[in-house]
């Protein structure tokens, strides 16, 4: 069995990289580090027993042989079988490096990926909403709704982009107007409290949608969180027109105190599949009124610019990043990374 190796020598190229959440895999090689990665078709994991099966498929479509692996997961990364949130997998650091001819894995959390693809992210790969302009080495933060909603930061010290995970959609989201307080009887509490995922998410946007619908004594009749956001934004059903409106003006309460909390001149990052599918909505005052409004730093709030990522591959580009310049980047590896 491999025996671990702390050392600070960068992971050798060619490098697997993955992006693994619940529902799909995404994974790339990268030959080199002036190479463009070799990308491969999205992986349902429902379809692999393990995740070792699913690199074993990926790897017979590619004539490049991986050395290492530098994997993103949804979940905390601890011990050495680390369990994926929201799906079956087990990611087994030495089992891949016996069985798959991998002599180097780094197994970090999927919203340190987001936010690694966040220092170097071309005008191309984002819509940027209202006015501001940000100071490009100043800290960062990416907020992801999703199946969760995910909370990452980027903080710039010492010559070098350090990303932060957290669990920052699990803090409390409260009413602030008339409209919230009749709302918010009709949400349900999970011990006692609100949190942010269970408004600003996939679920969320469901369950924001039935609250809206109790509080204005209707029947809802829409069920999936997709059928919700086309009425909306088609304007063909005030309870989801509502719904959206309100999803944004939340998103926007919770961005702003993200950016507070790590004073993110850099700028706030949109990421996953719902800001880009709701951009209209985005792009709309409520968002950024919400996001300015904390008072007494509603100008400072001002000059902090807020964008949505518009690249799907986001989390693969983000590691890329990483294994081209590791040094570039604190990224911390001590109990996270495993050596033959």
């Amino acid at each position: 069995m491999p025996e671990l190796n702390h050392s600070d020598a960068p992971p050798p190229f060619p490098i697997l990289i993955g992006d693994i959440g619940g529902t799909n895999a995404r994974f790339s090689i990268l030959a080199d580090a002036g190479s463009e990665p070799e990308h491969f078709p999205v992986v349902q994991t429902a379809n692999f027993e393990t995740i070792d099966d699913a690199i074993k498929l990926t790897l017979e479509k590619s004539k490049v042989r991986p050395r290492a692996a530098i994997l993103a997961m949804a979940g905390p990364v601890q011990g050495d079988e680390i369990p994926l949130t929201n799906c079956d997998w087990v990611i087994r650091p030495k089992t891949m490096i016996a069985n798959l001819g991998i002599e180097d894995v780094l197994v970090i959390n999927d919203f340190e990926a987001q936010a690694l693809a966040i220092a170097e992210i071309s005008d191309e790969h984002r819509q940027t909403i209202g006015e501001a302009s940000g100071n490009m080495t100043a800290s960062r933060v990416v907020l992801g709704p999703g199946t969760g909603l995910g909370v990452g930061a980027l903080v710039h010290t010492q010559h070098q982009w350090v990303p932060v995970p957290g669990e920052g959609g699990h803090i409390d989201l409260g009413p602030r107007t008339e409209r919230d307080l009749q709302i918010w009887p009709h949400l349900e509490p999970i011990e006692g409290r609100i949190s942010a995922e269970q408004v600003i998410c996939g679920r969320g946007l469901q369950n924001l949608y039935h609250a809206i619908c109790a509080a204005d004594g209707i029947e809802p009749s829409l069920k999936e969180p997709a059928d919700i956001t086309n009425h909306a934004l088609a304007g063909t059903n005030a309870q989801a027109e509502e719904t959206l409106t309100l999803f944004v003006t939340y998103l926007g309460r919770v961005a702003g105190d993200i950016a507070m909390v790590f004073m993110a001149r850099g700028g706030v990052y949109l990421s996953g599949g719902i800001p880009q599918k709701i951009l209209p909505a985005l792009q709309k005052p409520e968002f950024r009124a919400a996001f300015e409004d904390k008072a007494p730093h509603t100008e400072m709030m001002k000059t902090i610019p807020t964008h949505v990522v518009i690249n799907p591959l986001a989390a693969l580009s983000g590691l890329a990043t990483y294994a081209r310049k590791p040094k570039s980047f604190g990224l911390a590896t001590e109990g996270r990374r495993w050596r033959r």
